[in-house]
């Protein structure tokens, strides 16, 4: 039971005449000066309760809520002004331009990814000298030799054919965020969503590659999957309700005046519709339907059952499954999935065979498929793994094997510390597939890896301009080795850069308040690291399922070099297996908070972070396990920023008419239940706000867009904690809104450089570390 920090005496809260943070604390370096600076915002306060379950409570700055009330965009922008102030004041007004200095410096002037084959095209993206965002490209493959090069030259054949340019359309709307593309079958047409206002209501173009010409738009609004049948005729998309639930798909016939027609809709307000088409672009699966003959109906592959999921492909008459469905009348499995298949056949869909079990060791996550081979993503203990195995699979398959069974090709990965991104690999005839190796201390790395013949060819890896000559360089070698002798070694036959030699890289286990073990990364200057003495940002999320970002990012440099410690707490409800997502949801999200204190206590125990100069950051989601924690313990961090934060989680979840909160009743639970109620507001960040107590240094990030996270939750929490907590201290909680982006901010590479500058900066003058003649 989370359990509040004791209020302080009365007469310690009525006679105190200094701040009671800085005496508790002598060694702290000295705390930023906010009396240099105008007074701080005041938010008006207008009467208003809320009653659930017997409970009233009063909520002054619910009017927030109103996004269009005057008062409000008055409000954010003095915040933003004093914002502005409270950070530009650090290093003598010069450190935040001098680290988003650095952190352009470290960007090549412009990048490209390697072309990656489609049929007879070559497809890349680029993004121009100087520019923001990237361009959408291809040529056609050459088709062997010398003269046929030069001639496919002489005859414009070789010639770039420009997609889509993302950059075109920030300049005509002021923003733009892609959200997907995707090629026809036959290459011709390119469909994809943009969204032009940070709302994520995005609108669907379909252009015609040989004239240029936009040949389709959808008159919806809020657009999210798209998927081409076979034929290039039709295309298929889904359309999102107004609290942005995908629930309906429509089908479009290109080249006709027909109108789109409804395919599906999906009346479960719990539930989402996606829609894909397999590899081969025979089958759309909603439920499953022949992607040429849409009007005969949909194939329910098996009756929906609370828990049990399945993903489907199509590969020789088969649909290949991966599922955690019950086998043998078992519980569904929370460990992963295990591979099945059935004829595809509308009568014969329900007769499952089990394929493969992924065995003692490793976990299967997701699934890729080609004429000649599967690809499964696996996870061994929070390290992620490929493999790849022949096909077909054998026709009589009577009872399930294990994984081993079936004589996997396990890829070869730098290190067991490494992020992995597949390509785009669209080429269902393909034999190459396509990975991005990532991690803190190795730039991406884009690697082809020949399912046929079992070996690989790294194609490319990310510039970092100010450091090249510092990079080591190392050997791929195989992460599994230790996990089956019989696995097959790649010898050091190629290598690439790392900064391994530069920067200290591991992954520890931190015993929680449970006696459970939470992951937790560790990153530092191996030179400019000092024991005891170091500040540090711990990082946190814990929720959906979803790991933390831990790819290699050069901006972090700024900090690593200045003898920062950067640690990445993967706690329960994040990423992982089934079984530790679901450990910290609903009325077990307690268990993620408790997590990341332990995480940041263990920092603080181990000599790795000085006791007053831990910082946090967490993002939505996060910023509601950070903002958890700094009610629970007020002193573990020196400075924290949240960014777009889930603050106000026990009104929004109350309120099923906002976007994603009936969604979310998985996830945090639904408060209409009491029991479920009453643990959202026992660590509600709002709710649970300590009067008079002294809290760190926050800076809190907000889009006035932003259709996930209300602008008001980040409004509202900074307004309250100012005037409730310690007066001195909540000079120090600053709010800046970005009035014209969305959840995702802005996107740009060199606004990106701005931003973290910003947050970077802050957190230094948090801790009295922004003397930019010591940076």
């Amino acid at each position: 039971m989370l359990r509040r920090r004791a209020r302080p005496g009365a007469f310690l809260r009525l006679f105190a005449s200094s701040c009671r943070r800085s005496s508790l604390h002598p060694s702290r370096p000295h705390l930023p000066n906010p009396t240099a600076l105008p007074p701080p915002p005041v938010a008006k306060k207008l009467p208003f309760t809320v009653s659930a379950h017997g409970r009233s409570w009063t909520d002054p700055y619910h009017w927030m809520r109103d996004t269009s009330d005057p008062d409000l965009a008055a409000l954010l922008a003095a915040e933003n002004t004093y914002a502005n102030a409270f950070v530009g004041s650090a290093g003598g007004g010069a450190l935040r331009a001098r680290l988003a200095a650095e952190m352009r410096a470290r960007l090549p002037p412009s990048a490209a990814t390697p072309p990656q084959p489609w049929g007879p095209w070559l497809y890349y993206q680029y993004v121009p000298e100087g520019e923001e965002y990237p361009v959408l490209s291809r040529k056609l493959r050459p088709l062997g030799g010398l003269a046929r090069a030069l001639l496919d030259y002489l005859s414009g054949l070789e010639k770039e054919q420009v997609l889509l340019d993302w950059n075109e359309v920030a300049e005509k709307n002021g923003y733009v965020h892609i959200g997907s593309c995707r090629i026809s079958p036959d290459h011709r047409f390119l469909a994809y969503t943009v969204d032009t206002s940070g709302g994520e209501l995005f609108s669907l173009e379909v252009k015609d590659l040989q004239t240029q010409n936009v040949v389709f738009s959808s008159p919806d609004k809020g657009i999210v999957s798209l998927a081409w049948a076979r034929s290039c005729e039709s295309l298929f998309y889904t359309v999102c309700d107004e609290t942005l639930r995908p629930n309906q798909v429509f089908c479009k016939k290109l080249q006709s005046d027909e109108p789109e027609f409804l395919v599906f809709t999906e009346k479960d307000v719990n539930c989402c519709v996606d829609i894909t088409s397999t590899k081969d672009f025979r089958y759309m699966t909603v439920f499953v339907m022949e992607s040429d003959n849409v009007r005969e109906g949909l194939w329910p592959i098996r009756k929906r059952v609370d828990k049990v999921q399945y993903f489907l492909e199509h590969h020789n008459g088969f649909f290949y499954i991966l599922t955690n469905a019950p086998v043998n009348g078992t519980e569904p499995t929370t460990e992963g999935y295990y591979l099945a298949r059935c004829r595809a056949e509308k009568s014969l869909v329900d007769r499952w065979q089990t394929v493969a079990f992924p065995g003692s060791y490793c976990t299967i996550q997701d699934m890729d498929i080609f004429h000649d081979n599967l690809v499964l993503f696996l996870q061994k203990n929070g390290t992620p793994l490929f493999c790849s195995i022949d096909m077909p699979i054998d026709d009589d398959v009577q009872e399930g094997k294990e994984l081993d069974d079936l004589n996997p090709w396990y890829f070869p990965i730098p290190s067991n510390l490494c992020s992995i991104v597949p390509g785009s690999n669209n080429d269902f005839i393909s034999s190459t597939y396509r990975l991005v190796v990532s991690s803190p201390v190795i730039p991406d790395l884009t690697v082809d890896y020949d399912l046929r013949r079992r070996t690989f060819t790294i194609l490319h890896q990310e510039e970092v301009t100010s450091l090249s000559a510092n990079l080591g360089t190392a050997g791929l070698q195989s992460n599994v080795s230790s996990i089956k002798q019989n696995l097959q070694i790649v010898e050091n036959s190629q290598s690439w850069s790392d900064l391994s030699n530069l920067f200290s890289c591991k992954r520890i286990e931190v015993i929680s308040h449970d006696g459970v073990l939470i992951p937790l990364l560790i990153l530092y200057s191996r030179e400019a690291h000092c024991h005891g003495e170091s500040p540090g940002i711990l990082y946190g999320y814990g929720a959906y399922g979803e790991e933390l970002d831990k790819n290699w990012c050069s901006e972090r440099l700024s900090l690593l070099s200045r003898g920062w410690v950067l640690a990445f707490a993967d706690v329960r409800g994040g990423g992982g297996d089934l079984s530790l997502h679901l450990a910290g949801t609903k009325a077990k999200k307690i268990n993620s908070i408790q997590d990341f204190a332990a995480c940041g206590m263990h920092l603080i125990k181990e000599g790795l972070v000085h006791q007053n100069r831990l910082c946090a950051i967490g993002c939505s989601a996060g910023g509601l396990l950070v903002g958890a924690v700094i009610n629970m313990l007020p002193d573990l961090f020196s400075a924290a920023v949240l960014k777009v934060p889930f603050l106000d989680i026990c009104n929004t979840m109350l309120d099923p008419t906002l976007p994603l909160t009936v969604l979310d009743y998985e996830e945090f639970g639904d408060p209409n239940i009491p029991d479920e109620f009453e643990a959202i507001c026992s660590y509600s960040p709002y709710d649970n706000l300590s009067p008079g107590v002294c809290y760190p240094p926050v800076l809190v990030t907000a889009s006035f867009n932003d259709t996930r996270v209300g602008v008001w939750e980040a409004a509202k929490w900074v307004a309250k904690v100012r005037d409730i907590t310690c007066p001195s201290c909540s000079r120090s909680i600053i709010l800046k809104t970005n009035m014209q982006s969305g959840h995702f901010g802005e996107g740009g590479r060199f606004m990106h450089c701005d931003e973290t500058a910003f947050e970077y900066a802050f957190l230094m003058k948090a801790l009295g570390l922004d003397d930019i003649s010591m940076t």
